[in-house]
Order: C-alpha cells, then structure tokens, then sequence
C-alpha cells in the first residue's frame, strides 16, 4: 500500500475518508490522489484559494486549467471523469488503489483510459483505525456537544410533572418524545455540533435500540436517550446514552439496570490492546443470562442483550472495530463505545453508553456524566 497510487473522488462533509486526509469541509466532489509520497487535490475557482491556505495536501491543481486544456484540444463539455484522466495522465499513473465505495462510473471512465483500478485489502486507510492524541480530544469536544444533548433531554424530563394516566405533562402539555428530542439536538446545535436521528424512546419502544421514539412519554417507564452528534469543526462525533424514569421503576426494572451497569464494567475491566472484543461480549451476554436476562427469542420478537457491546467511533458514527459476536483483536488507539442493553417487551429497556480509549494496559474513558434511574 506504502507505493501505491491511491485515489479518492468525493465530496468531504459526507466522505470520511476525503475528510480524513484532506481536512477541509467541501460539499461538492473534488479529486484527491497521493503518488510517490505526495498528495495532490484539483479544486474548482470557488475551492481553490480556500484550499491553498487550509487543506493538507502537497499541491493544490485548477480544475479551470484542465477544463481549459480539455476543451482546447476539442472537448466540449469537459466533465469529472474528463479532468479525473487528464490529471492522472499528467502524472503518468497507471493503476490506482479506490476506496470500496468509489464511483462505479468513474471507475469504469479510468479502465477505458487504460489505467487499472484496485481496491485496497482492508481500507483505503487502515491507520483510520487506531486514533491519534489529536484525534481522541477531538472525540472528547464532540463527547462533550453530546454531554450537553443530554443533559438537556434529562432536564426536560425531570421538569415534567406526573398528570393523568401516568402521561408527563410539560407547561400543561403532554410531553412527548419529540418535544424533549428537539431540546436534545438544540443544545448540541448551540455548542457547535449537529445531531440527527436522536433517540428518546420510552416503554416498549425503547425495546427496539434503533426506534427514535414518538409520541406521549409516560411516568414509571424506561426512557432511553442516545444522541451522538457531529462536531461541526472537526467532523467528529460523540456518543451517549443514559436510560431514566421519571417517577418510580419497577423492581425488575431496577434489577435490569443494576445489571446493565454491571456489565458496562466488566467492559471496562477487560478491555484493552490484545484483547479480542468478541471474548469481552461473550462474557457480558453470559453474565446477563447468569443474572436471569437471557438472550433470544421472546413470544416472537428478539429480547435480552442483542446487539454489539460496542463499535468503533470517530469521523463516522459506526467505525472499526466492533466490540460484538464478530472476533476483533483490539488495539491501543481505537476509540470504541461501551453500551450494553437489556430489552424485554412489557418492562422496557436499558441501554448506558460511554466511550474509552483503547491502552496497552487497558482502557481510558473520554465520557463524563452522570448516572441516575428515577429522576
């Protein structure tokens, strides 16, 4: 991989890996390539001067120039892929290593210009994985956006009071979980980040982990709140989650976040470099079972702890490794989140969520806030 040519063509505010080595937020797609151990960019007039002072990249090209030149030698209408050859050509490229998602279009524009398409064994850049110091603090000013989501979801919850029905009433309104999910991605919106797909889901919703919730939230039932947000600086994102009751849980519901936390730390003990994620799941979901929460099929639907302890996080919200049934040896640098889950439909669910940094002696945790079931 080290003497490979390797090409990426996309837009950096949605591609990570564009952002990655670039550093620069653009919305449109551009042509990033390294050759010979010096990284090149071709950048339209609206880019290009912005480019020059902020990308991290060995040279900046004009797209006008290859335009100019393409349709001088009797190009009429010079597209990406055109000015995509051109470059490459005048570099005298003849094979190219492209990220799994690259163009199909413009792999194809490549192959009739005679230059080989590759893909990479493993990723485009494996060293994505393993997180530099400057990375870990961008991942903990993102922690921190979510932190402030979060606490602004809490505080909803804790100023309802307990009306009718046992449905939580807000200013003489029902809350809902869109009210307190609005509150959540505003208070990121207003430390500097963007948050979509927010979870606050209560009782059975709360049983699928991927359910944002909607509706009426009620007293003395689980509501979960999981948000993670994009520093909108860095590209970053953060990760959280805490599982509430306003009111009084049941004690089976008690017993299951006792025994989620639990879990949670025995995570935090045993993960570290070395350490194979899947032998560290494995042994939660055992605990769990041991505890009286099994894992499986339940009058139809999926129940107990089935989804991974954890995924790797940075510029995309799900990154390698995963702490999960998949075996993956951990390493000192990956940034993973620790969120396991308890789900049963009729009680409700439990998730908590934190997130360490992987050490050679074992884990460090990038999350602060507090935990609390009855508010």
């Amino acid at each position: 991989m080290k003497d490979e040519t390797r090409l990426i063509v996309a837009d950096s505010e949605k591609d990570a890996n564009m952002l990655y080595t670039t550093g620069m937020f653009v919305p449109d797609p551009f042509i990033w390539f390294r050759h010979r151990g010096r990284s090149y960019v071709v950048m339209s007039d609206l880019e290009i001067d912005r480019a020059r002072r902020v990308a991290n990249v060995d040279r900046v090209l004009s797209w006008t120039r290859y335009r100019a030149r393409l349709e001088r030698e009797g190009l009429k209408t010079p597209r990406l892929g055109d000015v995509l050859v051109a470059a490459l050509r005048d570099f005298r490229i003849r094979a190219v290593t492209v990220p799994a998602d690259f163009p199909l279009s413009l792999a194809e524009k490549l192959r009739k210009a005679r230059i080989r398409v590759r893909l990479p064994k493993k990723a485009i850049f494996p060293e994505r994985e393993c997180k530099r110091p400057d990375e870990v603090a961008k991942v903990r000013a993102a922690l921190q956006i979510a932190q402030a989501g979060l606490a602004a979801g809490i505080a909803t919850i804790r100023r309802s009071r307990i009306g009718r029905g046992g449905f939580l009433l807000l200013r003489g309104r029902k809350l809902t979980s869109e009210m307190v999910r609005a509150e959540m991605d505003i208070a990121c919106k207003r430390t500097g980040g963007l948050a979509a797909n927010t979870i606050v889901a209560g009782g059975n919703q709360a049983c699928d982990p991927h359910e944002r919730g909607h509706g009426p939230l009620r007293a003395h039932q689980s509501i979960i709140l999981d948000i993670f947000p994009r520093d909108e600086r860095t590209g970053y994102f953060g990760d959280i989650t805490r599982t509430v009751v306003r009111g009084r849980a049941s004690e089976r519901l008690r017993a299951m976040y006792r025994t989620v936390e639990d879990g949670q730390q025995i995570a935090f003990r045993e993960l570290k470099a070395g350490v194979d994620g899947q032998d560290v799941h494995t042994r939660i979901q055992k605990f769990f079972a041991k505890q009286g929460f099994p894992t499986g099929k339940r009058r139809g639907r999926m129940s107990g702890f089935f989804h991974g302890t954890g995924h790797g996080l940075g510029l995309e919200i799900h990154e390698l490794p995963r702490v999960s049934i998949v075996s993956e040896i951990l390493k000192a640098g990956h940034v993973v989140t620790v969120e396991p889950g308890l789900y049963y439909h009729g009680t409700g669910g439990v998730r908590i969520e934190d997130v360490v940094v992987i050490t050679e002696r074992g884990n460090r945790l990038l999350s602060q806030f507090p935990r609390q079931l009855e508010i």
